[in-house]
């Protein structure tokens, strides 16, 4: 593990030094938005490293290397998108995300954000289910919704052979129950590194049941 300003960059964090000084300038951002606007619970800015970066920078794992563009449900402080948008700067540059936030003042703290750390970021300021479909190879989104709804929107924005990737938390079991009631689609999943009970839940082929 590597010690740094922010914490500490496990060993599953394979990145840059360039790459984690990007994740400690987005984290410094969210610190100085957030008592404007509250773009993450106060209470977890003490622990933002762990709860909040690693949690999304773990993802990256799960977006397929072909993958071109990728679209990130809900951004709100940019949580995974932002954090995603940077680890495919080093490990996946063509990958361009798309943000899609409805709250117009996270959307713009999003769109300054992405500009100070120059990333290839797209923002859309509107409801996920509102937006033109946009044929993404991923969709991701954290702390959004039930899985079933995910679905839905999932289904929307993806492209055949697309992969949708969503970090739950200790009721994973449930949703996935509930959501198979509705849809169809095939599931991997891997358990948190950040989170004892969590999991991230990797679904492809998502349509109706």
């Amino acid at each position: 593990m590597i010690e740094f300003a922010r914490g500490i960059a496990p060993d599953w964090l394979d990145v840059s030094t360039e790459t984690l000084a990007k994740l400690e300038k987005l984290l410094a951002l969210v610190e100085k938005w957030n008592p404007a606007i509250n773009l993450v619970a106060p209470g977890s800015l003490s622990d933002a490293w762990r709860r909040h970066v690693l949690d999304s920078a773990q993802l990256f794992q799960f977006v397929p290397p072909n993958s071109r563009t990728a679209v990130d449900l809900g951004s709100g402080a940019g949580f995974p998108g932002l954090v995603l948008a940077i680890m495919a700067q080093g490990a996946l540059p063509e990958l361009r995300m798309t943000l899609i936030e409805s709250d117009k003042r996270k959307a713009t703290f999003l769109s300054q954000a992405a500009r100070q750390l120059v990333l290839a970021v797209t923002v859309l300021t509107d409801r996920a289910e509102a937006v033109l479909p946009l044929r993404a190879d991923v969709v991701t989104a954290r702390a959004l919704a039930p899985l079933v709804s995910l679905c839905a929107l999932a289904a929307r924005h993806l492209t055949v052979g697309g992969v949708a990737i969503f970090p739950k938390g200790g009721q994973a079991d449930k949703e996935v129950a509930d959501a198979a009631t509705e849809w169809q689609f095939q599931l991997q999943h891997s358990h948190s590194q950040t989170d004892p009970a969590g999991r991230i839940l990797i679904l492809k082929s998502i349509h109706h049941a």
